[in-house]
């Protein structure tokens, strides 16, 4: 009987893929990227949108934050509190950027802590369903819980390149799906349930 791979040795999989990417392309996925998601995702004024400080050879979503920005977007970028906690701070243009913990940098402590209504989520690799696997932490997972539990229901799009797809994504009961991941390739809609 064939065992099935494990959650980290499919995430060490896909972000090997990732990282064989050369660095021109992912620059050119990332701006494909900001076009795609300027034209698919529907953003009101005012509304509070999540990104993220790319680390490593993560795609560059702050080209699609400054798209949604001039949509009317208010832009805001997770910091790692503790080991199990992320808060998400308003993103200034100006205001200075500090280290933020998990190798990004964000908004400091005098910026004003929001509750997103679209976060664009990091991941390390995801599958056909909308399931995907994080670095690990579980960071997204209780950050969602906890807006979640608050009555907050905030829209979901995980970011990442093609090669970090993999055919099956070990879903567990804690796991959330993502109704849509966003690629070079485009904005792929997924039926989820909660």
């Amino acid at each position: 009987m064939t065992r099935s791979p494990s959650k980290a040795e499919i995430r060490n999989s896909a972000l090997l893929s990732r990282d064989a990417t050369d660095p021109e392309s992912r620059i050119e996925a990332s701006l494909a990227i900001a076009e795609i998601g300027a034209g698919s995702i529907d953003i009101h004024p005012g509304e509070i949108v999540s990104g993220f400080w790319p680390i490593r050879s993560e795609v560059d979503v702050r080209p699609l934050m400054f798209r949604l920005m001039e949509k009317g977007a208010r832009l805001c970028l997770p910091v790692v509190l503790d080991r199990t906690t992320i808060i998400f701070r308003e993103l200034v243009r100006g205001a200075p950027m500090v280290d933020t913990g998990f190798g990004t940098a964000g908004p400091g402590d005098e910026a004003e802590v929001l509750d997103p209504d679209l976060m664009l989520a990091p991941l390390a690799a995801f599958d056909a369903t909308g399931h995907r696997i994080g670095y690990g932490a579980g960071h997204y997972d209780r950050a969602i819980a906890r807006l979640r539990d608050r009555g907050k229901m905030p829209r979901l799009i995980g970011v990442a390149l093609d090669v970090q797809e993999v055919e099956t994504v070990p879903a567990e009961d804690h796991d959330i799906p993502l109704p849509a991941i966003l690629t070079e390739s485009g904005m792929r809609r997924f039926s989820v349930r909660d």
